[in-house]
């Protein structure tokens, strides 16, 4: 167990930073879903920059790898233009 006062307060903060990542993951993941199982091409269309924007606020805090997010973000651009 940690002795240092600032080594018990790195732990708290790991935990807050954690619990926060884990949340925007899956608030990401849900909203990639739920946008893969639409079928309305204008609906998607206006849905896609707002995933767009939550992926790259994964990728900018490193939460997810950039070229994950690129590539994600290519599939799916591709996937609302095939609609």
């Amino acid at each position: 167990m940690a002795q240092h006062k600032s080594s018990k307060k790195r732990i708290r903060q790991d935990e807050k930073k954690r619990v926060q990542n884990r949340y925007y993951k899956k608030s990401t993941r849900t909203a990639i879903k739920k946008l893969r199982e639409m079928e309305d091409k204008p609906e998607a269309e206006k849905f896609l920059p707002k995933v767009v924007s939550m992926i790259d606020k994964l990728a900018k805090k490193n939460t997810w790898h950039k070229n994950k997010a690129n590539n994600l973000k290519s599939k799916l651009t591709k996937f609302v233009g095939k609609l």
